[in-house]
Parts: structure tokens; C-alpha cells; sequence
């Protein structure tokens, strides 16, 4: 078997295909006697050509630049053939030829990426999701087009400084709609899509090197709101004759004791509802967001807004269970149910299902595992964000633990007085 390739670079001009006394000027590369030419767009005058040394005779200015472009381009080429042989690639004139002009790789771009990952996610991704990930590709073509005055970029030229100035943009960045700057965990979003693009760019090898090694995010960690019990109840008892406003307030009563989100509710169909495994009602449904499938047990609040919106002509047009109403106008109309409710809190409809997961369940004493099934989080480290209405619960118990203690021990001492009286 043949181990070593012949290999070499020649210098020549097309005599016989010459005009006005100039000739076109190539370059011959030969690997085991099979050969390919590259034209080097030049042209030489015939009389000055020296053929056995394959220059420009002479020391004019000209020579000296066409002689120069000669020696760079026997260099270029033999950089090429030893690149393919460092890379143990199969040595052929036409190998060497692609590698010298650039097209055996090809170089991708932060656009290919992203039309990459918006087609082959489409059917992945819920619409949703895939409308974040737009909003993100968005303002990072935004970036490219500010920074680097183009609009592309070559992945390979993506380092850490890539990202840190992205961060630095969204940081900066003014929203059109209200003039406030982008918050702090909306910018770590924005980051780790870009991320999750450039890491399948990674492992797809379009990109050599990780820019992300070095990039730590720091997420800032915020309490999720919730009402008390005594919150939950005051809108449970909110009464108004206004249809939106009572509408608005049984979506979100149904929510805080089923803890199903928003768009869930409103694709619920009487199907969703049946007997489960005790015989009692159940809602078997998929969470749109994660697509995963939830198993809820029917309190008896729940089953009341059921049976209510039963015979509703709204809801039966759709064949849901209830009438559809869109998330910002809800969102608007719990502003209107908070002040009546002279509740201070920032009520929105996600709220219901923080209540649902603190207030109902696990203050309760429902645990933590079964809450996060009903939720339908896919990893229960998602469901101790709760965690500080366990650690309530306990100070609770303990504290009525306290007064046993405590009572218990007045009442020994007592019946110890009573012994030394006597």
C-alpha cells in the first residue's frame, strides 16, 4: 500500500493563450502525477517571464510586487497540503486546492444557526417558547448590526467578549413601550437561548471552541408571590353583578385550587374532566408549556365552577369548559377584583397557581412530591421554590409543639406540688 504522495508547486504562465504579448499567470499543484491549476489573476508581459525560475525578471517595482504575490502563494498552497496532512485527510491535487481557496470548509454564521434552529424546532418548541426565542435572535442581530456595523457574523468569531458585550447591550437596552430597561433574570433568559443555539452549533462542529466557558450567569433569586388565605377568601367572596369581573374571578378561584396555568385552562375541554383511579372526578390534561402530563384529584371548589360554566353558550362554542378570554385582559380585570378586594398585592392569574402550590396544598401539609406531580414540573428542585411555606409550617408546628410541651409540663408540676402538700 502507497504511504507517501508526490507532491509540488509550479509556477507557469499560458504562453499559447497569450494577448497583446501578456500571458495569464497559474499555479500547478501535483500530487502523484495527477494535477489541477489555479489561475492568480495576473497577467505578465512574455519577455519578462523567466521560466526556469518561475519569476518576473528584473527588479522593478512591478517584478517585486508580482514576485512577492508568487512567494506568498507557494507558501499558501504548502500550508494547505500540510494542514490535510496534520489532519490525516486524504492527500489529492484537488484537496489541496479547496483547502488553499477556502471551499473544503464552510464557515457558518450566527444567521445559519438561528434559521437552523427556528426550522428544525418549530414542531419541537410550543409557540410561545418559540416567540421568546425570536424576541432573543432578535435583539442579538440588533447587537451584531450595532457592534460590528454588519449584519452577520461568522460563529467561529464568537468568544467570551461576544458574550459579555451582548449582556452589556441588553443591559443598556431601552424597551420602546415603556423606556424601562430589560431586568436582570429577563437578561440571563435572553443569554442561555443564545447559548442552547451555539452549543448544538458546538455539537453539530460549525463552531471549534465553546464561547460560554467562562460565562457565569447570576440569576436573581425573587419570592413568588401568593395569596394568604385570607387574601384567597376575600375574592372568593367578591360578589359583582359585572359578568367580565365574576368570569375573571372563577378562572382564577379555579386556578388557586387545581393549580392549572392560564393558557391550560383555557383549552380544557369536558373530556379533561374524568373518574380516576378512586373513583372521584379527576382533570386529566398535558401542560401546553412542557407538554407533560397532569393528573389532578377535583377539590370540591373546583367541581362548583365546573358544574357553573356547565351550560355556558360561550364555552360550548369553543367545547371547552370555559368561556375564552384573553390573558391581558384577565390580567387587567384582576386589577379591578384586587382593588375591591383591597388586596395590595400585584395581583396577576399566574399568582393563582403560587397560591394554589403554597396556600392550599402545602400549608396544608400536602407534600412536596405530590404537589409537584399535580404541578406538573418535570423536577421537583422546581417546586422547593415553595419551600418557604414548609419551613412556615414547621415554625407552626413547633410552636403548638411548644404549648404541649409547656402545658404538659405545668400539669407535672402541678400533680408534683400537689404530692409534696400532701
Amino acid at each position: 500500500m502507497k504511504t507517501q504522495n508526490t507532491f509540488s508547486i509550479l509556477i507557469w504562465i499560458n504562453a499559447s493563450r497569450a494577448k497583446n504579448n501578456e500571458a495569464d499567470l497559474f499555479a500547478r499543484i501535483t500530487v502523484n502525477q495527477k494535477r489541477v491549476n489555479i489561475s492568480l489573476k495576473r497577467k505578465v508581459l512574455l519577455e519578462s517571464w523567466d521560466k526556469s525560475k518561475s519569476k518576473i525578471k528584473g527588479n522593478s517595482q512591478e517584478a517585486r510586487v508580482i514576485n512577492n504575490y508568487i512567494d506568498q502563494t507557494q507558501a499558501s498552497i504548502f500550508k494547505a497540503y500540510q494542514e490535510l496532512v496534520n489532519e490525516r485527510k486524504l492527500i489529492t491535487a484537488e484537496a489541496i486546492k479547496a483547502r488553499f481557496l477556502g471551499t473544503d470548509q464552510q464557515y457558518y454564521s450566527l444567521q445559519n444557526i438561528i434559521d437552523y434552529h427556528n426550522t428544525n424546532f418549530a414542531h419541537k418548541l410550543n409557540k410561545a417558547t418559540l416567540g421568546l426565542y425570536k424576541t432573543t435572535q432578535s435583539y442579538l442581530m440588533e447587537f451584531v448590526l450595532k457592534e460590528y456595523k454588519t449584519s452577520d457574523i461568522y460563529l467561529r468569531d464568537l468568544n467570551y467578549s461576544f458574550v459579555v458585550q451582548f449582556d452589556n447591550f441588553l443591559r443598556g437596552y431601552k424597551l420602546s413601550r415603556n423606556k424601562k430597561r430589560i431586568g436582570n433574570n429577563t437578561i440571563i433568559k435572553h443569554i442561555q437561548r443564545l447559548r442552547k443555539m451555539v452549543t448544538m452549533a458546538f455539537h453539530m462542529e460549525w463552531i471549534e471552541r465553546d464561547p460560554f466557558v467562562k460565562y457565569k450567569p447570576s440569576f436573581i433569586k425573587k419570592e413568588r408571590e401568593f395569596l394568604s388565605k385570607e387574601e384567597l377568601e376575600s375574592i372568593e367572596n367578591y360578589s359583582t353583578d359585572i359578568e367580565r369581573l365574576d368570569l375573571v374571578k372563577d378562572l382564577f378561584i379555579f386556578s388557586s385550587y387545581t393549580g392549572i396555568a392560564y393558557v391550560d385552562i383555557m383549552k380544557l375541554k369536558k373530556d379533561n374532566v374524568v373518574f380516576g383511579i378512586d373513583g372521584n372526578k379527576w382533570i386529566i390534561t398535558k401542560r401546553q408549556k412542557t407538554n407533560t402530563p397532569v393528573k389532578i384529584p377535583i377539590l370540591d371548589q373546583a367541581q362548583y365552577l365546573i358544574d357553573k360554566y356547565r351550560n355556558n353558550e360561550r364555552a360550548a362554542l369553543n367545547g371547552t369548559v370555559f368561556p375564552a378570554l384573553s390573558n391581558q385582559k384577565l390580567n387587567s380585570y384582576l386589577k379591578e377584583i384586587a382593588d375591591a378586594c383591597k388586596i395590595k398585592k400585584n395581583l396577576t392569574f399566574h399568582m393563582a397557581r403560587h397560591t394554589f402550590a403554597t396556600t392550599v396544598t402545602l400549608t396544608n401539609g400536602v407534600p412536596i412530591e405530590t404537589v409537584s406531580k399535580i404541578l406538573g414540573h418535570t423536577k421537583i428542585a422546581t417546586t422547593q421554590i415553595y419551600a418557604r411555606v414548609i419551613e412556615r409550617k414547621v415554625s407552626d408546628d413547633m410552636n403548638a409543639l411548644k404549648v404541649l410541651l409547656n402545658t404538659k409540663s405545668e400539669q407535672g408540676s402541678e400533680v408534683v406540688q400537689k404530692k409534696s402538700n400532701s
